[in-house]
């Protein structure tokens, strides 16, 4: 399948240094930073450095280095920020939105980790 990387997102631009972010960890192919717009008390976005627009074009295309890289940060950034329930936390969620159903606000793949509070039910029934 062929993707449609947009260079202009607000990702893009953060990467580039375009826009200023408050960063949480940063790697050869990884950068995690705090979301401007928090959804929970710990609400980190990591995104992979590549021009990756979604899960599966990252997972599909993506380098094994990319990979590794990328779920290694993730997993740090949960102990870092205390939400890890083995780091103390009571937990975390993940989350990566995808296309228009998916509600995916920037066409740059990301994952959301959120934490430091209940977060309640991720999806509710619609019959």
């Amino acid at each position: 399948m062929a993707y449609s990387y947009d260079p202009q997102n607000i990702f893009a631009r953060i990467l580039r240094g375009e826009i200023p972010n408050k960063t949480v960890i940063e790697t050869e192919h990884t950068l995690a930073f705090h979301d401007i717009g928090p959804q929970a008390p710990i609400h980190v976005l990591v995104i992979p450095k590549g021009a990756y627009v979604n899960f599966d074009h990252f997972a599909t295309e993506a380098s094994a280095e990319e990979i590794a890289d990328f779920t290694r940060v993730a997993g740090r950034v949960c102990h870092m920020t205390g939400a890890a329930p083995g780091a103390g936390g009571g937990g975390y969620r993940t989350i990566s939105n995808a296309g228009e159903a998916g509600v995916q606000e920037v066409p740059h793949y990301h994952l959301h980790v959120l934490g430091g509070r209940v977060l309640g039910r991720m999806l509710q029934r619609q019959d």
